[in-house]
């Protein structure tokens, strides 16, 4: 097949250029699957230690509530970080909006960020390892400041060089880029395995089970980096696809047309803020298991940490099978019902998680429980589900602005997304303090993947691209 496929409107989706795209969101996901599998559990052990003054060992082997009770001072950490993505996300979006130098508007932005993140990133499990909780905590704040300063800039650029009609087809190949960066993070999670470090004696811990994925993570995100900058010339493509991106605008899938000297017509701001309120919701939930599911794995089912990593496969293989057929489903059902659909899948898969329990099964050395195996159903659910929502959502909030406004409208979505972050460690480290039950977890994110499902069918439209064709199952995959 060739490297293009037609629309009815004409439009053309250039796959060699859009995987090459999907590099940005490759570093982006990689950093982010090494953050969210080791840091929470990091400072879970860490304040643990402090606060009762045990070795991890003996956290694990003695009162459980121990472990369940410092869960809302990770939240805290956790939530902070969220809070600056919250406040800076927005910001890079609109500078990235208005810069221009000769290597493009986003460029610049991606590769300072990226480079400052990948140095700082390997200091966090050395500060760990050295039980230095302020060095640790500041290192990560520093890599959060400085990949939100590429995370919006690097999103933006898809819809930048990509038709309004075909975003929904080209988000599915970057996603599905990104979700090859996470699978680099949880393969290295199965053999250098968390619960190796966490679960022995403080005098036998190595540092390097511990360094080698946070290494690994930088190099990747650097090659990434140059990768895109190398191949993506910004500048030349905005020339190259004025056309283009004027006739896009044309079949957009909104109500209103797009008009910059005029603000937002009622219909389409009501369309925006509900998209964006139901994501509010629907991130809650998913970054409340992305949060704390290795602690749940490790501390509530006893199992080893690699059980977490394998969860992760699954989910992300699914995930790739959703991107590569949402658009199929979008193009029968429109947009609004896909996500309404992956929301629904993602609530059965939380109902199912409700009734997990730890085996009861020794099968580690380090007297681990076996693994539920209805776990790995239920990431197959997630991820599948979700890659539905997240296929089509991005592209319907960049759907209501036009070109020069990509940048603002893509702070919108993160901050929706990361607000939503910011409470819900919190929020859960709360209830789990109040509760003291790991079961807390599938019931919480079960009701707010609910309630965003709700909100979202009630009071987005159901609006298709007019005249478009979008491709189909291995279609959406092809390239040169």
């Amino acid at each position: 097949m060739s490297d293009k496929t037609s629309t009815g409107s004409g439009l053309k989706l250039n796959y060699k250029r859009t995987f090459l795209i999907g590099f940005a969101f490759f570093g982006i996901l990689l950093l982010w699957q090494v953050y969210d599998s080791w840091c929470p559990t990091f400072l879970t052990d860490i304040f643990a230690r402090r606060m009762y003054d045990l070795s991890s060992a003996e956290l694990k082997a003695g009162d459980p509530d121990k472990i369940l009770n410092v869960q809302w001072i990770v939240g805290i950490i956790m939530a902070c970080d969220n809070l600056a993505a919250l406040i800076l996300l927005p910001i890079f979006g609109n500078l990235s909006d208005r810069t221009r130098t000769p290597i493009g508007k986003r460029m610049p932005f991606i590769l300072t960020g990226t480079l400052v993140a990948a140095v700082a990133f390997p200091f966090v499990p050395l500060f760990f390892h050295y039980n230095n909780v302020v060095g640790m905590v500041a290192v990560m704040a520093i890599v959060l400041i400085f990949m939100m300063m590429y995370r919006n800039p690097a999103v933006a650029l898809m819809p930048d060089v990509t038709p309004k009609p075909l975003r929904a087809k080209a988000n599915g190949i970057i996603n599905i880029m990104g979700y090859f960066g996470g699978a680099f993070a949880t393969v290295l999670g199965i053999f250098l395995k968390l619960s190796d470090y966490i679960n022995v004696a403080d005098s036998a811990r190595k540092l390097w089970i511990i360094e080698i994925p946070f290494l690994i993570a930088s190099v990747l995100m650097v090659i990434s980096a140059f990768v895109l900058f190398a191949t993506v010339k910004e500048n030349k493509l905005a020339e190259e696809l004025k056309e283009e991106m004027a006739l896009g605008e044309k079949y957009a899938a909104i109500e209103n047309p797009v008009d910059d000297d005029a603000p937002m017509t009622p219909a389409n701001r009501k369309m925006l803020l509900a998209i964006l309120g139901a994501e509010f919701l629907w991130f809650m939930a998913d970054n409340a298991l992305g949060t704390y599911i290795g602690n749940y794995v490790i501390y509530y089912l006893n199992s080893a940490s690699s059980a977490t990593m394998l969860l992760t496969i699954l989910g992300g293989v699914a995930s790739v099978v959703g991107f590569a057929v949402a658009g199929v489903i979008a193009d029968r059902i429109g947009r609004k019902w896909t996500i309404s659909s992956g929301l629904a899948i993602t609530v059965v898969g939380m109902a199912v998680m409700s009734f997990v329990a730890p085996t009861g099964t020794v099968t580690g050395a380090n007297g681990e429980f076996a693994f539920p195996p209805l776990l790995f159903g239920v990431a197959v659910l997630r991820g599948f589900g979700m890659a539905l929502v997240h296929n089509c959502s991005f592209p319907m909030v960049v759907e209501l602005c036009s070109n020069k406004k990509i940048g603002k409208f893509t702070g919108y979505y993160y901050a929706a997304s990361m607000s939503a972050q910011t409470i819900t460690p919190i929020l859960l480290g709360l209830v789990f303090k109040v509760t003291l039950a790991w079961r807390a977890l599938p019931v919480y994110t079960a009701i707010l993947f609910a309630l965003s499902g709700l909100v979202f069918t009630l009071l987005v439209k159901n609006i298709k691209a007019r005249k478009v064709e979008n491709a189909h199952g291995l279609e959406a995959l092809d390239g040169d």
